[in-house]
């Protein structure tokens, strides 16, 4: 395997090492220093498959760091994304009918799989495999839970199913349906939802849909949440539970950190560092959608835009700069992208600690990394689809770009595949597989401080599942002390004490069995981290109409710590009080050029969503039936359209100002005829847009006409137009109905 090394950037990295000297108590060897030796670039790579042991050979990575391969195939075949069980089982999530030509002839077969894989021998690598379930929609998101339970969503379906392995075969035998929405959720394949991440706050969330989860020993609870992030492929969470979003077709790789979703989306520019969206390949990417403009010189990508599958870092078998950095698979550059966030005064800022190269790279055509997580061996894992297509075929049509480049290549016979590795480094050794389904209760509750946060969590999670009221002294007994924090990470007791107190806290929040008393003297903690989670959880009260503690919330308002501050801002939003309000504009007033506070006090303020008020106030005199109908594509909207025309309509902007996709407000397609805008819905736009180019206009015809009526209905309601029905929608429908191409203006304007 290649190696390189790296040059400093020198005001990054005194940023860097400073947070890290804070947050670690000490920073081990790391390999940014002056001697750099760029990676030379294959400008015309083949795209002939390469086996295992060629493909190890074609990475790129740090001095230090070594990739090693799982599970390969056979074993797996077109992986998407992985789990784990508490006692280290894997499972896969195949998409066995994606793309096996050009055109994804015979996409929709029911006959993907989830599989479990198991290293029996504890070497790392994956040699015992049992298909735990069979003919499945295109699998996309798996979440376990207790022993032998799986929960998996499918394609196209909102409901989610709880599978169990109740004889320990490997092989899923009882199927129980645990949430239903009985319509079929329209879109292509690409554009459905993702995750299924169990958050710190005991929420599971997805991407696209506005609803979260609670998985508890005998339920499913649903809730709605207003202005949550969208997101596309994959979901990752820090330490505190912020999670991160990505979308490929907004193009943006990270977005909606800055605090937990339930709190809406706040993305400003300045979160990435500029020149940040800049990729380096080191093989050339002909098969870009975007064509020659989304390439450099050298003919590799510029620019981020198949951003899947990302995860924060939170092992313990890694240099510890590493914790909590963010890593991004790029599958259209073959590569992945390491993301120092930096903590810049209440500011979470992404930066690339590399100069002008990446974590991982290759030159195999075929490497197309599509997710990553931190394993339970302390090790970072990444799932590569191993495949010559990675576009949805929505964007593999005659017209487009990037078809006569998948035939040059050969791109499309390269399928049937799939590969998983670890990335491990050489001064640490990964752990064994580990065995928390075996622990009870009370041996879990000591994991909830290990340096590996994926032990924390699972360990989190189980208590929870398990309704066990007798770890509730011992999680009391956790929350109260007050040990230090930040030196002790890497002492004797390998442990971060910190962090221990707040998952006894949010465990005996799952547990329902938190109490006022203690969350008032967790106010009081040393550990800022602390007094923010008492902050969030005191939440519970305040929905209820507590206003006993002002007192207490008046202190943490002069908290030497500005997070500490926010967060205040930001929960205050769940009271209805005067007090509430007081206090908001006061924190205002005092933080009016702290860029985070103040954004969080005055969407505090605000209390409901300003869009879709006005919305309302906008359409109030329209009949019943449209005003539905508006309301109902407005949602739509923004669980879809939202990332690449953005809130506004107006279209989201790239880094160098120029938008994804054309603005709809005061679009002439928008307010001209609603035939015209059927057929663009129906299937898809291509060429100049207004003497600008932006890329392929997917096709929506596999939502149905009500869905395609609503959301052009919000639209053009915007633009204080007439609403449309579904009939309209269907007539079109019916009348271009062989059609399979985009649509171009030029022939659009002369259609009859």
């Amino acid at each position: 395997m290649l190696k390189f090394r790296t040059k400093n950037n020198i005001k990054l990295t005194l940023l860097t090492t400073a947070i890290l000297a804070v947050s670690c108590g000490k920073k081990e060897k790391e390999y940014f220093d002056t001697k750099y030796t760029k990676p030379e670039i294959v400008k015309e790579a083949s795209s002939d498959f390469k086996s295992p042991k060629e493909s190890l050979n074609s990475f790129y990575l740090p001095e230090g760091y070594e990739i090693q391969l799982v599970a390969s195939e056979p074993m797996v075949d077109e992986p998407v994304t992985i789990a784990w069980d508490g006692n280290g089982r894997m499972y896969v999530a195949e998409m066995n009918t994606y793309m096996q030509d050009v055109d994804g002839t015979g996409t929709n077969r029911s006959i993907s799989k989830i599989k479990q894989l198991i290293d029996t021998d504890g070497d790392g690598k994956m040699d015992k495999s049992t298909v735990f379930i069979d003919s499945l929609m295109l699998p996309r998101m798996i979440l376990p839970l207790d022993n032998g339970e799986l929960i998996v969503n499918e394609t196209y379906s909102y409901d989610l199913w709880k599978y169990t392995d109740t004889n320990n075969d490997g092989v899923a035998d009882v199927k129980k349906r645990v949430f239903h929405i009985p319509k079929r959720r329209g879109g292509n394949l690409e554009h459905q939802q993702s995750g299924l991440l169990w958050s710190l706050d005991n929420w599971t969330y997805t991407t696209y849909n506005p609803i979260r989860f609670k998985f508890t020993k005998d339920k499913v609870v649903a809730d709605t949440v207003a202005n949550m992030p969208a997101g596309q492929w994959g979901l990752t969470q820090d330490d505190l539970g912020n999670i991160f979003y990505a979308t490929a077709g907004g193009e943006n790789p990270a977005y909606g950190f800055q605090h937990p979703p339930v709190y809406g989306d706040y993305s400003p520019k300045e979160r990435l560092e500029e020149g940040f969206m800049e990729t380096f390949p080191i093989v050339g990417t002909p098969d870009v959608q975007g064509g020659p403009k989304r390439l450099k010189e050298d003919g590799t990508l510029n620019h981020f835009t198949g951003v899947a599958g990302q995860t924060i870092f939170r092992g313990h078998k890694m240099p510890s700069s590493m914790y909590g950095d963010l890593f991004i698979p790029e599958p259209v550059g073959r590569l992945i992208r390491r993301a120092k966030v930096n903590n810049i005064d209440g500011l979470k800022v992404l930066s690339n600690p590399y100069y002008q190269t990446e974590f991982l790279a290759s030159t195999d055509l075929n490497f197309r990394p599509v997710w990553s997580e931190t394993g339970p061996d302390g090790s970072l894992y990444v799932v590569d689809m191993y495949r010559g297509i990675i576009q949805e075929s929505n964007w593999t049509r005659k017209g487009s770009a990037i078809r006569p480049v998948i035939k040059r290549k050969g791109l499309d016979k390269n399928i049937g595949r799939g590969r998983i590795y670890r990335i491990v480094h050489k001064d640490f050794t990964p752990d064994k597989q580990p065995k928390l389904l075996d622990k009870t209760s009370k041996e879990l509750v000591s994991y909830l401080g290990h340096r590996n946060g994926w032990y924390r969590n699972t360990a989190q999670k189980l208590i929870i599942l398990r309704a066990d009221a007798t770890v509730i002294p011992m999680l009391k007994e956790i929350a109260l002390n007050n040990q230090s924090t930040w030196s002790k990470w890497f002492g004797e007791d390998d442990k971060d004490y910190g962090l221990e107190r707040i998952h006894a806290l949010w465990t005996l929040e799952g547990l329902e069995a938190i109490d006022k008393e203690l969350i008032i003297s967790k106010f009081k903690d040393e550990d800022p981290r602390v007094r923010m989670t008492a902050i969030r959880i005191s939440e519970n009260f305040l929905k209820k109409g507590a206003t006993d503690l002002f007192q207490n919330y008046e202190k943490l308002a002069l908290d030497p710590s500005t997070e500490v501050i926010n967060q205040l801002a930001l929960s205050l939003r769940f009271s209805d009080s005067k007090k509430a309000t007081s206090m908001l504009k006061s924190i205002q007033r005092k933080h009016q050029e702290h860029q985070i506070i103040a954004h969080s006090a005055k969407e505090s303020l605000k209390k409901d969503d300003e869009r879709l008020v006005a919305l309302k106030d906008k359409i109030k005199d329209r009949n019943n039936n449209h005003i539905s109908n508006i309301l109902r594509g407005y949602d739509s909207y923004n669980q879809l359209c939202i990332t690449c025309h953005g809130p506004d309509l107006k279209g989201v902007q790239n880094e160098d100002g120029s938008l994804v996709a054309p603005p709809l407000l005061g679009s002439p397609r928008v307010k001209g005829d609603p035939k015209k805008l059927i057929k663009i819905l129906l299937n898809g736009l291509i060429g100049e847009v207004d003497g600008k180019e932006y890329g392929v206009m997917m096709s929506l015809k596999d939502n149905d006409n009500f869905w395609i009526a609503d959301v052009l209905s919000y639209v053009r309601a915007m633009n204080d137009e007439e609403a449309l029905q579904a009939w309209a929608v269907g007539k079109v429908r019916n009348q271009t109905k062989d059609r399979k191409d985009y649509w171009t203006l030029k022939e659009l304007n002369k259609s009859k």
